[in-house]
């Protein structure tokens, strides 16, 4: 078996409207689909970065919590790469949203920081 490439990432949320405001609106993700499933009461909507399909957001009624802390035995966080670590910071920040002081990644150089999506997910920004 030889693995291609990473092909999305699947998120569940618990407020839709916000999380989707979030993805979209603040990270500029955009919409491929969105698809209302009534038997599960739930909301699917497929993102994308670009051309690339990346994110699967999903609603469902009272989801459980989940640990999210960056050391946290299973997934630790979801990153993305920008041009400018300190350029997307300030636009962030002018959009309400609480971000890290940027870090220097001491094995490759690079900026980086970290934000947290409405249901605390962490996510990297890594300068390319």
């Amino acid at each position: 078996m030889r693995l291609n490439r990473v092909h999305h990432v699947a998120i569940i949320c618990s407020d839709y409207a916000v999380s989707k405001h979030f993805y979209v609106e603040v990270l500029g993700l955009r919409v491929i689909s969105e698809t209302f499933r009534q038997a599960r009461s739930s909301y699917k909507l497929d993102l994308a970065m670009g051309d690339t399909y990346v994110i699967e957001l999903f609603s469902f009624p009272n989801p459980p919590s989940r640990v999210t802390q960056p050391e946290a035995c299973g997934l630790r966080h979801l990153a993305f790469e920008v041009e400018d670590v300190e350029a997307a910071v300030g636009e962030l920040e002018l959009a309400g949203i609480a971000v890290e002081p940027i870090r220097v990644d001491e094995t490759t150089g690079k900026p980086f920081t970290f934000l947290r999506d409405p249901d605390n997910l962490p996510i990297e920004l890594y300068q390319s």
